[in-house]
């Protein structure tokens, strides 16, 4: 059991709502809770939202130092423009973080990265889920697969996902790239439109309740492999995201880390 403290940012959502249930029954401590200004559950406790059985207040923004000033541990699955706006604040108050928001530009990105990486420790992931991690390691060994094999990745989400393709599914195509030489990407195909060399096709599903499947599509002439990971429920992405809590409670270097270091892949 962890006595680890946690403040959770977009705690009313699907993911920071699943993170809260499963931290709590995993023994952390859920000492502060963070949703949007116009939220209905904002200014509620925990109970009352039907979160969990505690009655930490859910804050607004503007009140993130109030929220995180008992917190060991920030974690954030928000939006890429509240993340922009409230990380540089957490990190200025010395709080490490835990963050898997998603669809960032890279703008938005840098603004970040600079605000946090000289400050404190902090986990970035796209994907907090165990066995995707896993299967981003495989995917650097792909540069074995002689010339005449093509590359596609599939993935399938909720229907209320607002980035496509996932952050998962950029990141796969980032080390495929690195590891076959792809230069261009192909997000979908209509009407007369084959294949060009040097193209990777990465293609977004959005339906009903979906939780997460990627699939990585390896072709040659004669044989096709097939890798898949389907997540059965968000749960398996706030299990990864407490076992990153674990991890940086114990580091003291700031800097800004990811789930390769979390479990020992680096």
């Amino acid at each position: 059991m962890s006595n680890i403290r946690l403040c959770v940012a977009g705690a009313t959502g699907r993911m920071g709502s699943t993170l809260i249930r499963e931290a709590v029954a995993r023994g952390f401590r859920i000492v502060g809770a963070i949703a949007a200004r116009d939220d209905p559950n904002t200014g509620r406790t925990l109970r009352e939202a039907g979160i969990c059985d505690l009655n930490v207040i859910i804050m607004d923004p503007s009140r993130i130092p109030e929220a995180v000033s008992n917190a060991d541990v920030y974690v954030s699955f928000t939006t890429p423009e509240a993340e922009v706006a409230n990380l540089p604040v957490v990190a200025n108050l010395g709080k490490r973080i835990v963050m898997g928001t998603t669809g960032f530009t890279d703008e938005q990105m840098k603004i970040i990265r600079e605000a946090v990486s000289s400050r404190v420790p902090a986990v970035f992931s796209p994907n907090y889920a165990i066995g995707v991690n896993i299967l981003l390691r495989l995917l650097r060994m792909m540069k074995v697969f002689p010339a005449g094999y093509d590359f596609s990745i599939v993935e399938i989400h909720h229907s209320g996902k607002r980035d496509a393709p996932s952050g998962t599914a950029k990141r796969m195509g980032e080390i495929i790239s690195e590891a076959r030489g792809y230069t261009s990407i192909s997000y979908g195909r209509e009407g007369l439109s084959a294949r060009k060399p040097g193209e990777l096709e990465i293609l977004a599903v959005r339906a009903g309740g979906v939780p997460g499947v990627h699939e990585v599509i390896i072709a040659g002439p004669y044989e096709m492999i097939r890798i898949e990971h389907t997540s059965f429920s968000r749960s398996v992405f706030a299990q990864g995201a407490l076992y990153a809590v674990e991890w940086i409670y114990k580091q003291d270097k700031p800097g800004i880390y990811s789930m390769d270091d979390v479990l020992g892949l680096v």
